[in-house]
């Protein structure tokens, strides 16, 4: 993983579930940003609006899955909000968040970095398997809807608790299991581990 997609991962975390992102989009209403593509290594002046490759006042997930082979293509996507000086800060989280999701099926690492009040994201083509390991461990939650740092939702009675997040293991593994077949180890972790004390 590269340095500033790790930095700025640490600066948002925990990233956001996707309760969140739902909350987020009900109360800051029809979210529009302005994006762009460019070529690695060009800068935020070189964006040109009317290009084929800008999209003014867009929804960042569609235009994303839109647009999704420019970025196979190798180029950067640059996210900001023109008319208010680029994004403010509560946008990196949340744009994070979604750009994971939109890529979350596909196991595609991304690179995050920040520039002229601008996200900017590309594919992690450099990223091995210890690099998607530890940049989806980062959104790992997003997926399971999982934050340990606010109420989960769990059952507060043990009895409960332990059905519910059995049967959460037992969707996962299933899934997990028609996706990988024979090569997908059931719990992903040792036998004990979850009736340990």
């Amino acid at each position: 993983m590269e340095d500033a997609t790790r930095q700025l991962i640490a600066e948002f975390s925990p990233m956001w579930t996707n309760k969140q992102v739902w909350e987020f989009e009900q109360t800051n209403g029809n979210l529009k940003f302005d994006l762009a593509y460019l070529e690695p290594g060009d800068k935020f002046e070189s964006i040109s609006w009317n290009s084929k490759y800008a999209f003014l006042g867009s929804e960042v997930r569609d235009t994303v899955v839109k647009t999704f082979d420019y970025l196979y293509d190798g180029l950067e996507l640059w996210i900001t909000i023109k008319n208010e000086d680029g994004l403010k800060e509560q946008y990196f989280p949340y744009l994070m968040a979604v750009l994971v999701d939109v890529m979350i099926d596909e196991e595609i690492c991304l690179n995050f970095k920040q520039s002229n009040n601008c996200l900017i994201v590309s594919i992690d083509t450099k990223a091995d398997v210890i690099d998607c390991k530890e940049f989806f461990e980062a959104f790992y939650h997003l997926a399971t809807g999982f934050n340990y740092d606010i109420d989960t939702r769990i059952p507060t009675d043990e009895t409960e608790a332990e059905i519910y997040l059995k049967r959460l293991q037992e969707e996962f593994d299933e899934k997990m299991k028609t996706k990988l077949g024979d090569k997908y180890l059931p719990r992903n972790n040792d036998p004990d581990t979850l009736n340990a004390r």
